[in-house]
């Protein structure tokens, strides 16, 4: 089998520096190049774009950014509503929507269901980010947008589909939308941060009449009667368990700190991150 192009984001080492927005532009504006794209727009157009996702609530609150772009499907949408080979898929993987054939199509920019395709006025035509197929082809190693990351949130990497499954499950990978069945070749890592929720809390208990920490108690989570978590706390006395599905009802929360101090709280999970405070153990 061929090896293939595939890009690894990993949203915990982007924060937001737009470092690959700018560097995607300054390749793109302005700079034709023939059978792979036509000039980006100035305006109006990211080919590269950040998202962000703020979660929880003071005092714990967190921000994580995740860069979007064309997924380069291998059962992409934009393909099927494509007339007269518009669009190609080469055997690196690459999509490719050819700046000549492609014009006036815009029913191929409603096709994407990621928002990852732009529809150029001037030019009538359909544009998404290609890979920068143009600079690979010339012995670069790399994209643009890779580059130039000073946090190092992106890897792309050339290997056999079965190479990279492999990568995904090692990592913990996931794609975007993967009920859509398109089969993005652009992974996530760590895509809970902008995906999941997390319940945080501070526990405290009573040592001689005086209020303290409590460093080191074990904090277990249970959902539907059975455990799905365990943590410690730190020598704040606080504790953090993320992953949660958003909407995903009751939970309880039993705490023990040694075998004389426990305590416990109840809570329903919406679709936001939780602080519960101060939980006294008795």
């Amino acid at each position: 089998m061929a090896a293939k192009w595939n890009l690894i984001v990993d949203i915990a080492r982007c924060d937001n520096c737009r470092n690959c927005f700018l560097a995607t532009k300054d390749e793109h504006i302005g700079n034709e190049f023939p059978g792979y794209a036509a000039p980006q727009p100035a305006h109006g157009h990211n080919w590269v774009d950040i998202v962000r996702k703020e979660r929880g609530t003071y005092p714990v609150v967190e921000a994580h950014f995740m860069p979007t772009m064309c997924n380069h499907c291998d059962d992409a949408p934009c393909m099927k509503a494509a007339k007269d080979g518009a669009i190609r898929k080469r055997e690196d993987g690459i999509v490719i929507i050819d700046p000549e054939k492609a014009k006036g199509q815009r029913q191929i920019v409603d096709a994407c269901p990621y928002g990852a395709i732009y529809w150029n006025e001037e030019r009538q035509l359909p544009q998404a980010w290609i890979f920068d197929a143009h600079l690979l082809d010339n012995g670069w190693t790399k994209p643009r947008m890779e580059q130039s990351c000073p946090t190092v949130a992106f890897r792309s990497l050339k290997v056999e589909d079965a190479e990279m499954q492999r990568i995904k499950a090692d990592e913990g990978l996931e794609v975007l939308q993967p009920e859509l069945g398109s089969k993005p070749r652009v992974y996530y890592k760590n895509l809970h941060l902008m995906t999941k929720c997390f319940v945080s809390g501070a526990v405290v208990m009573i040592v001689q009449g005086v209020e303290e920490c409590a460093e080191n108690a074990e904090v277990s989570l249970q959902h539907n009667g059975a455990e799905i978590a365990r943590v410690t706390t730190d020598m704040f006395g606080e504790f953090k368990i993320d992953k949660l599905v958003p909407n995903s009802g009751r939970y309880r929360l039993v705490i023990k700190k040694g075998s004389t101090h426990t305590g416990a709280a109840d809570f329903e999970l919406a679709e936001e991150s939780l602080y519960l405070g101060k939980i006294n153990l008795a």
